[in-house]
């Protein structure tokens, strides 16, 4: 998912799905009402007004086309949304009809029965077939379709334009280059992070590995084994957990940081450079940092290229327990409209799943060039498998980062434990 900084927040708190207990919501209503009451979770934003004013025009829309219909559109914290989806699938009748929901919980979802099955709706909807191969990938297990691409979400480089000049640096080329400048910030500057780096900061972790030919896991289709403990994964983490040092951002205060602490501190004036997605960019303009920043892709291990972004974002799915399929897939198309999501970009920053939508977003709005750079260089899933749930919620990787970050574990110990953990997760996914 973006997981938007709250959503890369939202992406590390899924709900854990391995053999779940399934329940009476796994087989669909067999009613198809065409009037009453729809139900819609969508999840709450930093700065939440611009998203439900938009999302209200949609409303307005859907309830003018549909006599004797209501949309109850409530919006719901990320931290506790693992909680109340599962909830919702085990409690068909206080469900909602549409939710929103991260790109990584998919497959837990499916998996859990939880929801709809839209590939001949998607297949048939017109706009459909603009949709980048990725955000598609995202709705799709098993090749069949569940929800519409809402919003995809990468991450890129920020420096301070002005600390940069000042110290006659230039952006760097390559992860050397980025450790090196990040220390020489420093070094210039004690009282800044050179890249402000979290711990817990998952997705802002994982280009370090994937840079250095690394993977997460290996295989697909629901099987799936750790990849964590080879070489070149090793290589990536110990890339990434070097930089949590007194010359760059101190242990002390970095390793309980998660990827919205970075950006804040970025914003705030208080790091040279962070790793933040195209949705931090409302964050950052509403700071300290204002006209003083810019944007790069985040470099790979050779110079000038980039390093492979996790493919963040949203999707829009209908619960498989609505009475109310034919209207709550019409609403799921409208709210992942075309439309829909060029106002979301314009008032939110949230990047178009729809490569044309894209494109007129990024020649109306230069800062996306670097993200829509990052995109197209080639990006990363997490593992398709319901196992990836409780792997994410059980905080494996980041207690692996810690655990080198702290002394307390090497490299290799602390990938080794954790592919342990990552493989038991993916065998008890049944």
């Amino acid at each position: 998912m973006k997981l938007s900084a709250p959503l890369a927040a939202l992406l590390t708190l899924v709900v854990a799905t391995a053999c779940a207990p399934q329940s009476s919501s796994n087989s669909s209503s067999d009613k198809d009402e065409k009037t009453g009451t729809l139900r819609v979770w969508l999840f709450q934003e930093v700065g939440n007004a611009p998203k439900k004013k938009i999302v209200d025009t949609v409303v307005a829309g859907f309830e003018k086309a549909h006599k004797n219909t209501e949309i109850d559109v409530e919006y719901i914290p990320v931290e506790t949304r693992a909680q109340r989806v599962k909830a919702a699938f085990n409690d068909p009748a206080s469900a909602p009809d549409v939710i929103e929901y991260g790109n990584t919980d998919t497959a837990g979802y499916v998996h859990d029965g939880g929801l709809l099955d839209v590939t001949k709706d998607f297949s048939a909807w017109s706009e459909a077939k603009s949709t980048d191969p990725t955000a598609r990938q995202s709705v799709t297990v098993d090749a069949k379709v569940y929800g519409a691409p809402f919003y995809v979400g990468v991450r890129a480089l920020y420096y301070r334009t002005d600390v940069f000049g000042e110290l006659g640096l230039k952006p760097p080329t390559s992860l050397a280059e980025l450790a090196t400048t990040a220390r020489a910030i420093r070094a210039a500057k004690p009282d800044l992070y050179g890249l402000v780096v979290g711990g817990a900061y998952t997705y802002g972790a994982m280009p370090f590995l994937w840079a250095n030919g690394g993977e997460l896991a290996d295989g697909k289709g629901g099987s799936y084994a750790s990849a964590l403990d080879s070489a070149a994964a090793r290589k990536g983490i110990k890339a990434y957990t070097s930089l949590f040092s007194a010359d760059n951002c101190p242990a002390a205060k970095c390793a309980g940081m998660g990827g919205n602490d970075t950006v804040t501190a970025f914003a705030a004036g208080k790091a040279g450079m962070a790793i933040g997605g195209d949705f931090s960019h409302a964050a950052v303009e509403a700071g300290k940092v204002k006209g003083k920043y810019a944007v790069v892709p985040l470099p790979g291990v050779t110079s000038g290229s980039v390093a492979p972004a996790f493919a963040g974002g949203n999707n829009i799915g209908v619960l498989k327990s609505t009475s109310h399929r034919t209207l709550a897939v019409d609403l799921m198309e409208r709210l992942a409209s075309k439309k829909t999501q060029s106002a979301l970009f314009d008032a939110m920053g949230f990047l178009p799943t729809f490569t044309d939508v894209r494109d007129q977003a990024a020649a109306r709005q230069p800062f996306v060039k670097p993200f829509v750079r990052t995109l197209a260089s080639g990006t990363k899933f997490v593992p398709v498998s319901p196992a990836w749930s409780q792997i994410d919620s059980s905080l494996v990787l980041p207690t692996m980062f810690q655990e080198v970050i702290s002394g307390k574990k090497s490299v290799d110990a602390a990938a080794e434990g954790a592919a342990k953990k990552m493989d038991a997760a993916f065998g008890s996914a049944g």
